[in-house]
């Protein structure tokens, strides 16, 4: 006689064939953000938590389990995406002035652009925007913080003006590295939202914007401290 195959129950109160391997509490979460980060990036933040849920293959009262709310689990896709790819070295590696800073800022874009050229960064940043959920605001607080201030330092000291803490960072000075800033950014919109073609290599194009800014931006700082 046949035996019949015995069911488990799997933590969403599914009947589960006893051949499936059921997901440890960690495992599940880890499965839920991942599907979360591709579920925005595609639709946006008017997406479902209930659709998140089917496509996952799990109740939508298993889903609150794990994140109460669809704010927490937005939350956690912001770690995720943006403060876990802002890597801490980058920070220290910045202020290190035992490097030429023209080889400070090619190594950091160079890993940087690596970090953000990817569907989801940026998709998820473009959406929030529209969206108004806040990511952008935050995180770019958090990079001006930790990344693009110590720059305007450090040009600072490179060329001899005065250090921030006798002159505060000018308003100028932030939009000058801005705009170095922005142009790696606006490469991975290109090419993924516009779907419009960037060169293969960055690497001479990344050369070629911190020789611009490094070139400009002290002509351009003397010119401020010279009017002041």
């Amino acid at each position: 006689m046949g035996t019949t195959p015995t069911k488990t129950i799997d933590a969403d109160g599914k009947k589960q064939r006893s051949g499936h391997r059921r997901l440890q509490p960690d495992d599940r979460e880890k499965l839920i953000v991942q599907e979360a980060i591709k579920f925005f990036a595609e639709v946006g933040f008017e997406g479902r938590t209930r659709d998140l849920a089917k496509r996952i293959g799990v109740t939508q009262p298993l889903l609150y389990r794990y994140f109460p709310n669809k704010e927490t689990l937005i939350e956690r896709v912001y770690q995720e995406v943006y403060l876990g790819r802002l890597r801490p070295e980058w920070s220290l590696m910045v202020i290190d002035r035992s490097i030429p800073l023209r080889q400070r800022l090619l190594t950091f874009y160079s890993e940087y652009q690596k970090a953000i050229f990817n569907y989801e960064w940026v998709r998820i940043f473009m959406f929030s925007g529209l969206r108004g959920v806040g990511i952008n605001e935050r995180y770019l607080g958090v990079l001006g913080e930790r990344i693009l201030r110590p720059i305007c330092s450090e040009l600072r000291a490179e060329n001899g003006f005065p250090d921030i803490l006798q002159v505060p960072i000018l308003e100028e000075e932030m939009e000058l590295v801005w705009s170095l800033h922005g142009q790696f950014f606006y490469r991975a919109v290109r090419k993924l939202i516009y779907n419009l073609p960037v060169p293969d290599d960055l690497s001479q194009i990344l050369v070629y914007d911190i020789e611009s800014y490094l070139e400009m931006a002290p002509r351009e700082l003397a010119k401020l401290f010279d009017s002041q």
